[in-house]
């Protein structure tokens, strides 16, 4: 049987050097909190209990999470990563594995840290994770023996000269039996620099006791590295966004350039897939087989069907893009939006909550809001539904291959029957029957003498 596993991610910090209101670890990465990718890492191990340690930003962070299975300590008071720990520790077992894990360390993967518990189910006492940094400022340093095991960690401030040139950091990612964590922290003390209370006093603690300890090497450096001010924010998000576009690259499709494309959330793409520059995924989004999208081009929580045209500075919001068809460039696909195959949806078109069938044309400086268009129907340049009242949303049905010219409003709620002509600048207030040319226009006239208004001269 498998010993439970309690997973203690430590989210107390407050972030002075972020220079925000914002908590540090609701700092957005890929368009969600720093602290919801490690929740997602952490829920892939299943552990038994997930306990997050808050303080700076307490209900802002709790109410971020709703999430029914995360327990929340409060600490008050920060006096360091051990009091942090400490206060957690009685939310865990006795027996279970205890894995600490950090609010602000967004990039640690799932397979990383499962490395760690591994260890400690093959008699290691405590496992520590570390990095090996051309330029380790900042971090504690890893003090072996000459047999090569790890003795202690030392604080960059309480470190010595020759302690500081030693290049393998300590991440603050460790594993241990709780009643370890418990005893040893019960013996640190803040006699230190910054006093503090330090988690890392335990390693030094458990060799004293002829425990066993061993140190688990990280092989990417910025998947454990932590986020303290905006400049690393950046750092991690390109670093993110890199390991986003591997990963559909693995899945064939083809990215024009891995450094300027930008997925915040779910994405899942089919073969032959292209993402030109600039392309931004957002939420869950779906691109299916051979689909192309252009420069500048923004996707959120939307479908887009195989062999699909997305052309250059679109976007595309709630929407199911049909298999073949075309839209934009500098088209705005609102949510509810359902396009068939086939249909085209041109430059400067916007359309909101409406149908669009098979092979119909809404080619240029449209809109079509709540409506329902029939299969092969063309609307010309500068047509508008005019779909609000003020008050109620009205609904416009249009037929199969009716044709609807250019500039002409239609007053919903109406409905334009199948095969439908309405001709250009018609402002249409009823219902337009099929197969009939429907015309509406005021009479011409001119009227003599009138004069274009002028400016009055400023005084």
């Amino acid at each position: 049987m498998t010993t439970p596993t309690s997973i203690l991610i430590l989210a107390a910090g407050q972030g002075t050097r972020m220079r925000s209101s914002l908590p540090k670890v609701l700092q957005p990465l890929a368009g969600r909190p720093l602290l919801s990718h490690v929740l997602e890492t952490a829920r892939t191990l299943d552990p038994h209990r997930l306990v997050v340690v808050y303080g700076h930003g307490g209900d802002r962070v709790r109410e971020a999470f709703p999430e029914t299975d995360i327990r929340w300590v409060h600490q008050a008071e920060q006096r360091g990563t051990g009091h942090a720990v400490q206060v957690a520790l009685p939310e865990t077992d006795a027996d279970d594995r205890v894995l600490i894990l950090y609010g602000d360390v967004p990039l640690v993967r799932g397979e990383t840290v499962r490395r760690l518990l591994t260890q400690l189910d093959e008699g290691a006492d405590l496992v520590i994770l570390t990095a090996a940094l051309k330029s380790p400022t900042g971090y504690g340093r890893i003090l072996r023996d000459d047999s090569g095991r790890v003795q202690r960690i030392v604080e960059e401030k309480d470190a010595s000269d020759s302690e500081r040139r030693v290049n393998e950091v300590n991440t603050g990612i460790m594993a241990a039996r709780s009643r370890d964590f418990t005893r040893w922290l019960s013996k640190v003390t803040n006699d230190n620099a910054q006093g503090e209370f330090y988690l890392t006093d335990c390693v030094a603690l458990a060799n004293t006791e002829g425990r066993r300890v061993e140190a688990v090497v990280g092989h990417e450096a910025i998947e454990l590295m932590g986020v303290n001010d905006k400049r690393q924010l950046a750092e991690q998000e390109r670093a993110y966004q890199r390991r986003e576009a591997e990963r559909l690259m693995v899945q064939g499709v083809t990215v024009i350039d891995p450094s300027r494309l930008d997925v915040r959330g779910e994405v899942e793409a089919g073969r032959d897939v292209c993402l030109d520059v600039n392309v931004i995924l957002q939420g869950r989004v779906k691109l299916g087989e051979g689909a192309q999208v252009g420069a500048g081009c923004v996707i959120i929580d939307s479908e887009i069907g195989p062999g699909v045209q997305i052309l250059p500075h679109t976007v595309i919001e709630g929407a199911v893009i049909g298999a073949g068809a075309s839209v934009g460039p500098f088209a705005r696909i609102r949510p509810g939006t359902h396009t068939d195959s086939n249909a085209k949806i041109g430059n400067f078109v916007e359309v909101k909550n409406a149908r669009v069938g098979e092979g119909s044309k809404i080619n240029h400086l449209s809109y079509v809001g709540d409506s329902e268009l029939g299969r092969d129907v063309n609307i010309g340049a500068g047509t508008i539904t005019c779909n609000y009242d003020g008050a109620n949303k009205h609904k416009t049905i249009i037929g199969d291959r009716a044709f609807i010219g250019s500039n002409t409003a239609l007053v919903a709620p109406l409905t334009v029957g199948e095969g439908a002509t309405i001709g250009a600048g018609t402002t249409l207030n009823k219902d337009a029957p099929p197969g009939e040319l429907t015309v509406a226009r005021a009479k011409a006239i001119t009227i003599p003498g009138w004069k274009r208004p002028v400016k009055k001269p400023k005084e």
